[in-house]
């Protein structure tokens, strides 16, 4: 394999979450990434790390840097029903691949544009935080020499990851906020899904929505 200046980080939100999709983000970023204090304060960006040791407002900051910089990036869900059919480790592997080949078809589409000939899509090196894989499988017509290694506690070592992990958390937070709207009893403006003690009474008092793990939160009906 060649060398490369870009990499992909991916990693994922939600695992954990009573109610909601799992939300996994692939993202191409330079492969010595690196931010100087000085830029950091101009940019008004927290030092980067792991999405869950930022505040919501740093997350905030980052996501519009990230756009800012044109990094490419993608983010696929994985639904409840499939999370309660195949467990959330497979379902954080399918959201995975599927963020994958869609940054690929993205980057793809834009061949011939001035951004596209760094972008080159055969020879990356891709780096998922732990417990994540991708289906290798999925990619043989894509014509791809991908090398990928899964990494533990990847969102605090590799910054591709920590930045994937932030565009993950930020579009599925913005997604289960858009929900508080349909289903204000059950708190997800404030809890995203996760299972606080509001969260958890009003599963007990008015029962299970659509977008709960019913795999997850059945014992919270004894």
């Amino acid at each position: 394999m060649k060398k490369t200046s870009w990499i992909i980080g991916i990693d994922e939100v939600g695992r954990g979450a009573l109610a909601g999709p799992v939300a996994v983000a692939v993202l191409v970023a330079p492969q010595e990434f690196k931010i100087k204090n000085s830029e950091l304060r101009i940019a008004k960006l927290a030092k980067l790390k792991d999405s869950k040791k930022l505040t919501a407002k740093q997350r905030e900051v980052w996501f519009k840097w990230i756009k800012g910089q044109a990094l490419p990036h993608a983010v696929a869900f994985v639904s409840p029903t499939i999370i309660d059919k195949i467990n959330v480790s497979q379902a954080a592997n399918l959201a995975a691949t599927r963020a994958f080949e869609r940054l690929i078809w993205s980057l793809r589409q834009w061949r011939g544009s001035p951004s596209a000939a760094k972008f080159r899509i055969k020879n990356y090196l891709v780096f998922l935080d732990g417990g994540l894989y991708l289906k290798d499988s999925r990619f043989k017509n894509y014509d791809l020499r991908i090398k990928t290694k899964t990494i533990i506690r990847g969102d605090e070592k590799i910054p591709a990851i920590s930045l994937a992990s932030i565009v993950a958390k930020v579009s599925r937070d913005k997604y289960m906020k858009k929900l508080h709207k349909k289903y204000p009893r059950y708190d997800f403006i404030h809890n995203v899904g996760y299972g606080t003690k509001k969260h958890i009474k009003a599963i007990k008092k008015y029962g299970f929505l659509p977008i709960h793990r019913r795999s997850f939160c059945k014992n919270f009906l004894n």
